[in-house]
């Protein structure tokens, strides 16, 4: 296992800066989830790791040993990549075998290695298949034993599971943990799918044009997102945003959405006045007896959506604002055209400030990033 720490490293190509003073130090044994959209600087990240490209600032770290300068293969860093990279004139035997086969290991050695890492991803029966006669599954599995079974200190994952099917992409997020515990690997796991994030890092770095918005847990990121940005990256529906005014009131604020007023938890009466934007979760959203009670929202059903076991509704107010709801599918009398009443549990409301799209913690203070 091993540890990882960058320090304010940046990289560039050219004039373009990629990275942009990014720090992280990642446990012994922890698995991160770099997470973030298309063009963040995602694999960039993983490939200077990796030692095939050099930051131009900053320091990075294997271990506590200053990693410029050293060879990729010095590293003993294990990447697999998210087109599976598997070389194309050799079997699975082979492609699996060939870290091993660098490191000048004996015949019998690689062979006892191949077969066990091969039974534990139940490939052993296409060992002797060449990449053009895989499914895209038995490549994915491939291409993964090939990183792991020099049982290298690091281990990066570069989507790994982007290009396989819906099943198997299910079946690999429970898979996957299990098997990285069993090796007791160091992981940097690059996502684009909030779910696999959440499901697989122990902590998320949320990536966004080449800085790390966020570093937390799951379930920080989810319930206390540090940005507008962020909270739009996690959750289906998205979540519900709506612009208004923090307003004085006994013994808690308030803020006004239309005609509405919804009650926010202690700790706000400080910033009355501020402009900001409301954001409550599609989940957190619940159907409430009767029009007029404290803290509700009247609208009527615009459309309707079933999400697996719950029903996703657009409400829309009188005065226009669209939301959504996702609840169980129980309240069959809430069709569309059916008017509602909604409302939120004061804690599960999010403010963040309209100026800077930064979240503001109840105490009165802007969100700051999780480490």
């Amino acid at each position: 296992m091993a540890t990882l720490t960058l320090d304010h490293v940046t990289k560039r190509f050219g004039k373009d800066i990629v990275l942009d003073d990014i720090s992280l130090a990642v446990a012994d044994g922890e698995t991160v989830a770099i997470f973030g959209p298309s063009g963040a600087g995602k694999t960039v990240l993983l490939r200077m790791i990796a030692g095939m490209s050099e930051p131009e600032e900053g320091d990075l770290l294997i271990n506590g040993e200053d990693m410029i300068g050293v060879a990729p293969e010095r590293r003993a860093v294990g990447m697999a990549f998210q087109n599976f990279a598997l070389f194309p004139h050799m079997t699975a035997f082979e492609n699996i075998a060939s870290p091993l086969r660098a490191h000048r290991t004996t015949n019998a050695e690689v062979a006892e290695s191949v077969d066990a890492i091969a039974r534990l991803l139940k490939i052993e029966h296409v060992l002797d298949h060449a990449p053009r006669a895989l499914s895209n599954g038995q490549k994915q599995r491939t291409a993964l034993a090939r990183a792991l079974v020099a049982a290298p200190r690091l281990l990066l994952l570069d989507d790994p599971l982007r290009n396989v099917d819906a099943k198997l992409r299910f079946e690999m997020r429970l898979e996957l943990p299990r098997l990285l515990e069993r090796f007791g690997s160091t992981v940097l796991y690059v996502t684009q799918d909030y779910r696999e994030a959440m499901a697989l890092g122990h902590r998320i770095a949320v990536l966004m044009d080449g800085r790390f918005v966020q570093i937390g847990t799951p379930e920080e990121i989810y319930l206390r997102p540090a940005t507008i940005a962020v909270a739009e990256l996690f959750g289906d529906p998205v979540i519900n945003l709506f612009e208004s005014r923090v307003e004085s009131g006994l013994p808690d604020a308030s803020v006004a959405i239309g005609k509405a007023r919804l009650l926010l938890p202690p700790g706000y009466a400080g910033i009355a006045g501020r402009p900001v934007t409301v954001g409550i979760r599609p989940e957190h959203l619940r159907f409430a007896g009767s029009e007029g009670d404290s803290g509700t929202l009247s609208a009527r059903v615009a459309a309707m959506l079933p999400l697996n076991d719950r029903l996703v509704r657009l409400l829309v107010t009188e005065d226009g604002h669209e939301f959504y709801t996702s609840r169980d599918a129980g309240r069959q009398d809430l069709g569309e055209g059916r008017p509602c009443v909604v409302s939120a549990d004061p804690d599960a409301i999010l403010l963040f400030d309209r100026a800077t799209g930064r979240r503001i913690a109840p105490e009165g203070l802007e969100g700051t990033r999780s480490t």
